[in-house]
């Protein structure tokens, strides 16, 4: 596939994926938000389709949580506009937005029972007290939470107290549903679990929901379109296997999952493929699409660790191998990490699964090797 070919596709299955500028529930629109001199969102655009669960995913201070702020009205954008459901929200306070947000350390009134927690805004808002019972009832419920109504926060687990927050949130009934970092205060084995009971909880209801996190498991696990931000700046919005697969820059390719890094010049470039020499490798790089640009241009080649092999005997292929030494091994149940260092220095990881390790015999610390990869899993990056 050549590189117009594979970015028509991309952009193919971005446009099925997304709502359309006229029919997105959620329009961002060349906001831009600015702290003295400091600019934390910088001329961000961005559309949201109704029901769809879309992650904001950077490191710290790349602007995904002023980003959300915004959208809750905790914070005003400087320029830009942001419009829910058709709605404009510059001229609407937090409290009249139809938008509610849980916050990362889930703010529980810690003297309140979980059901006057979750009825709090309901009673601010002077909803009648049968529909408060009757909606806190229905919210427990679906968090699977009414058994512990009668608790305080401190009586919970934390996950427990996540769920509490998060019926708080959905009780109103609100069109978007904000999550700030939603599982950071997990640890690791009740944040996989809990990632997909919040996903079920989520599509039981009528809701959109955007979620800010720099978990990239986290992001991929839940989310069904992701933005990867970048010093303010959205830089590649997509599918978590689109972003994934298909990285559009070294920044992508290296934030989302980890990846092998090889850089190098074209030296033939044709519509289906072309070939690369880099000073990591003996051989040349050939990668089954074309890329739009002069020769000699300089590119990076991301290949994931899944896809490099680890072999005793040499691969019968011209290209895209290289002879190395095992450096360091890693155990991680059903794959072992694999660090193989080239004779100009570089080190190449790969993930070898347990498996195919039993069948093949697995090398060893200071092994002679060599790491190899076929043409489709190298992806060209010119920014």
């Amino acid at each position: 596939m050549n590189s117009t070919s594979q970015v028509n596709a991309s952009e193919a299955a971005r446009a099925a994926a997304t709502a359309s500028s006229r029919d997105a529930f959620v329009r961002i629109e060349n906001v831009v938000k600015k702290f003295g001199d400091s600019t934390a969102v910088n001329n961000v655009s961005l559309n949201i389709a109704k029901n769809e669960l879309f992650a904001l995913l950077g490191s710290s201070g790349c602007g995904k949580s002023t980003l959300l702020r915004m959208l809750a009205g905790l914070e005003t954008a400087t320029s830009g506009k942001i419009y829910v459901d058709g709605e404009d929200l510059a001229s609407l306070p937090p409290y009249r937005r139809p938008v509610n947000m849980m916050f990362q350390s889930y703010a529980l009134f810690p003297h309140m029972s979980v059901e006057t927690n979750v009825a709090f805004g309901l009673k601010q808002e002077g909803v009648p007290k049968n529909e408060i019972k009757e909606r806190v009832a229905d919210a427990l419920n679906l968090v699977q939470m009414s058994r512990y109504a009668k608790r305080k926060p401190h009586q919970l687990s934390g996950g427990q107290q996540q769920r509490v927050a998060l019926a708080r949130s959905l009780v109103k009934r609100p069109k978007l549903l904000l999550l700030d970092e939603p599982m950071s205060a997990l640890d690791k084995k009740i944040r996989q679990k809990t990632q997909l009971e919040l996903v079920n909880i989520i599509e039981k209801v009528d809701v959109t929901c955007v979620m800010v996190t720099h978990d990239q498991e986290e992001a991929m696990t839940m989310a069904n379109r992701l933005a990867v931000m970048s010093e303010g700046r959205i830089v590649q919005i997509g599918s978590p296997s689109e972003v994934y697969e298909f990285p559009n820059s070294r920044f992508s390719a290296e934030f989302i999952g980890s990846t092998n890094l090889f850089e190098g010049k074209v030296v033939e470039d044709e519509p289906d493929h072309i070939f690369v020499e880099s000073e990591d490798l003996e051989t040349r790089m050939y990668v089954s699409h074309g890329v739009t640009g002069p020769l000699g241009m300089p590119v990076g080649i991301s290949v994931r660790p899944e896809r490099v092999r680890v072999t005793r005997e040499k691969p019968g292929t011209a290209n895209n191998w290289a002879r190395g030494v095992v450096t360091d091994v890693a155990y991680m149940g059903s794959y072992s990490l694999y660090h193989v260092r080239l004779p100009g220095g570089k080190v190449v990881v790969s993930n070898l699964s347990s498996s195919h390790l039993m069948n093949e015999g697995a090398p060893a610390w200071n092994d002679d090797v060599y790491v190899s990869w076929a043409p489709s899993s190298g992806v060209v990056l010119t920014a």
